[in-house]
């Protein structure tokens, strides 16, 4: 039952309910000959059409079936970006049942947690993680059975797991013949676990309504838009906040779809993207800089790429404008969290910005962006009392929308929101245009003699450096000011910078009292399951250090 008043005149339009099913059957009516085209786990090249995956769903929709998959019911996926796990998506929320996608990336330990607390009945996986599976799937009590999704060739010989299954026999001995159920717009369709850096990863359960406005949203002209004559590159994982909803706005638009499966290094993507005429591609900023390392040293270029989304964490401007300005290919930043469905915000410029000059230009596209439609924001201090919208002004950013978390799965926490608001976490600024940009996470600002300091300001500035390939900035314990920041810094192969020159390289980027009171230099900073910097495991590392000016 609705929370809001009825109105005394309805309206007399036909109230069907948004499904995730409704995406697939569309792409087959109206896109039936578009190619998907997946490397696979195997190593080889698959290719086929919105047509076959719509059939092979219908299939994998009656083999759930078989298994005794009931609505409501979870089911897992340890897979790559590729054909059976889009699939997947599909048989798996179109039945009814909820598909719960599982980072690979994260601790065995994590993983067994995630799907105990999940309850997940059945767990599909490729062929790459059967060592892991094996590993934890005797912890996993709820779980009635696993299947490697692979032909009948490649299965082992013989398994830890009792009874492995193979995914192409359930998928050949299952009939095409299926109707998609229709049901409650609101019921469950998928699961993600958030990354889990302190304690235990939570759950956000999102529904087929939210799902679906979400991909409606994110496909419009100052989003991720993209069309049927694109061809769209999902590097970032269908495990990590369900690709930020490709698998589901490719079909709706009927673009065409390339997998990159488990070769995301520099030279397999720029091969794909070459090969298969890519224009469109998503990632997060760890990806795209093996990427723009191959491209460079190689002397290459895109001949079709033109377009690509970065999120995920803040995209440094060094490689925005290496993007834009080497290869000519343009760089939307957005924004967004596991518990937005991903996507809140992306930064595009408006009308009366097109005749600014290039830096001005360049300082806009640098925020994360504008909220997209069906997103509120706003900041508050530690009152929560809003805040101006100044561009200047640091506050705690909360949202609210169509698509955000209200509660976690399975929770003693119950709701999380903030008198109708989700805390993101995220310390920002807005302009009066509604532009936002994030200076910090809350646990991550350094607070320097009673004032913020915004410790991504820093990183980026220090990521436009030459000799810089990758940077953290961490707060650090200081006995007059509390803390100051302090420079975690990777050098480029064979380049050479020393802490003085870094340093100096501040001056007239940012206020005197801002600058770095010292850099240290490392082989490789720690990187957590989704591709972001770990800050908190840098600062157990460097918890006990001494500055200079200490």
């Amino acid at each position: 039952m609705s929370q809001y008043p009825k109105s005394p005149m309805m309206g007399q339009m036909m109230s069907q309910p948004l499904l995730i099913s409704t995406i697939i059957q569309f792409a087959d009516r109206n896109f039936a000959d578009t190619e998907i085209v997946s490397r696979r786990a195997e190593g080889d090249i698959h290719r086929y059409t919105y047509r076959d995956c719509h059939k092979r769903a219908r299939q994998m929709a009656n083999a759930l079936s078989n298994l005794g998959v009931k609505m409501g019911d979870r089911v897992a996926t340890l897979a790559w970006n590729g054909y059976r796990h889009l699939e997947l998506y599909y048989a798996i929320s179109g039945s009814g049942a909820v598909m719960h996608t599982i980072n690979p990336r994260l601790h065995p330990d994590q993983i067994a947690y995630i799907v105990n607390h999940a309850e997940d009945q059945y767990l599909f996986f490729d062929i790459t993680f059967l060592p892991l599976v094996e590993g934890f799937a005797a912890q996993c009590k709820a779980t009635k059975g696993f299947v490697m999704m692979c032909g009948r060739d490649r299965m082992p010989a013989e398994s830890k797991i009792p009874n492995l299954m193979c995914y192409e026999d359930l998928v050949e001995q299952s009939s095409d013949q299926y109707e998609w159920p229709l049901f409650d717009e609101n019921s469950a369709s998928s699961l993600c676990y958030t990354s889990g850096t302190t304690g235990n990863p939570k759950g956000v359960l999102y529904s087929h309504r939210s799902t679906l406005l979400h991909s409606f949203s994110a496909l419009m002209p100052d989003a991720i838009t993209f069309s049927s004559r694109d061809v769209v590159v999902p590097v970032v994982p269908m495990f990590h906040v369900n690709a930020w909803g490709l698998p589901y706005s490719a079909p709706m638009t009927g673009a065409k779809l390339v997998f990159p499966g488990p070769a995301l290094d520099g030279k397999s993507l720029y091969e794909l993207f070459e090969q298969e005429q890519v224009t469109y591609a998503a990632g997060v900023p760890t990806i795209w800089l093996g990427l723009l390392n191959h491209v460079g040293q190689n002397n290459l270029k895109f001949s079709s790429f033109k377009r690509t989304i970065i999120g995920g964490s803040t995209c440094p401007p060094a490689m925005m404008k290496t993007f834009q300005q080497q290869y000519n290919v343009e760089v939307v930043h957005g924004w967004g969290m596991t518990e937005l469905s991903p996507l809140g915000a992306a930064c595009t410029l408006q009308r009366k910005h097109l005749n600014l000059p290039e830096e001005q230009k360049q300082a806009i596209l640098e925020r994360q962006g504008r909220a997209i439609f069906g997103i509120d924001m706003k900041i508050v201090d530690d009152a929560g009392l809003e805040l101006p919208w100044d561009g200047k002004t640091f506050g705690n950013l909360l949202v609210k929308g169509s698509w955000v978390v209200s509660s976690y799965f399975r929770s003693d926490s119950g709701d999380v929101l903030q008198d109708g608001w989700f805390p993101t976490g995220d310390v920002a600024t807005i302009t009066a245009d509604g532009y936002m940009q994030i200076t910090d996470r809350s646990k991550d600002v350094i607070k320097s003699g009673g004032e913020w300091i915004g410790s991504i300001d820093l990183e980026n500035i220090a990521m436009a450096h030459p000799a810089v390939q990758q940077v953290a900035c961490i707060g650090v314990s200081h006995p007059k000011w509390d803390e100051r920041p302090l420079l975690v810094v990777v050098k480029k192969p064979g380049a050479d910078v020393s802490k003085e020159e870094l340093i100096k390289f501040y001056d007239g980027k940012i206020a005197k009292w801002w600058t770095p009171d010292d850099v240290t230099f490392v082989e490789a900073l720690p990187i957590g399951a989704t591709g972001k910097i770990l800050k908190n495991k840098i600062r157990e590392q460097f918890h006990d250090y001494k500055l200079p000016t200490a």
